[in-house]
């Protein structure tokens, strides 16, 4: 498998048959039902695991893996990732790009200075927010306003920042 991306985290048992709830981290959330088979991943161990149904009620998302029929079966999964292989995402559109192909890459600001590496990206009431990680940490909103330029063939994204903010 390509490099995994995480979409989501299996909650809490739910009902007597082995379902899970499920956090989606997809938008909108029910996308996550979308991939018949997820990777199931807790302290670097994964396996692949088949989604044998799903649905989305006003619980949230629900999901029902082959091979676990108890609720006690369901906990043993309980607070696993749940992802999927880079290769099985659909392409982004034109101009938008998923965050994990940006983890990694080099910032800088709009004046060619380094701003450091992208570490990760974090959801705050506010939006989002890209965590860079240089001499120090830069907090950048993710929006298309910061955004200058994204060149993933040369590993990098420039952003109107300053190194000094």
């Amino acid at each position: 498998m390509s490099r995994r991306v995480v979409l989501g985290q299996v909650g809490g048992a739910f009902g007597v048959q082995g379902w899970v709830r499920i956090q989606s981290f997809t938008d909108p959330p029910a996308n996550i039902l979308g991939y018949g088979r997820w990777q199931l991943g807790r302290a670097g161990q994964w396996r692949e695991v088949e989604v044998e149904d799903g649905k989305m009620t006003a619980k949230g998302v629900l999901a029902k893996f082959a091979g676990v029929e108890t609720p006690e079966a369901a906990r043993l999964v309980t607070g696993s990732e749940i992802a999927v292989g880079r290769e099985e995402l659909p392409a982004a559109a034109p101009g938008e790009y998923y965050w994990s192909d940006l983890e990694g890459l080099e910032a800088f600001g709009r004046e060619g200075q380094l701003l450091g590496r992208i570490e990760e990206f974090r959801t705050t009431p506010a939006g989002a927010v890209v965590v860079i990680r240089g001499e120090r940490q830069h907090w950048v909103p993710f929006v298309k306003e910061r955004i200058v330029s994204v060149d993933l063939d040369a590993g990098r994204v420039v952003f109107d920042w300053a190194q000094d903010w």
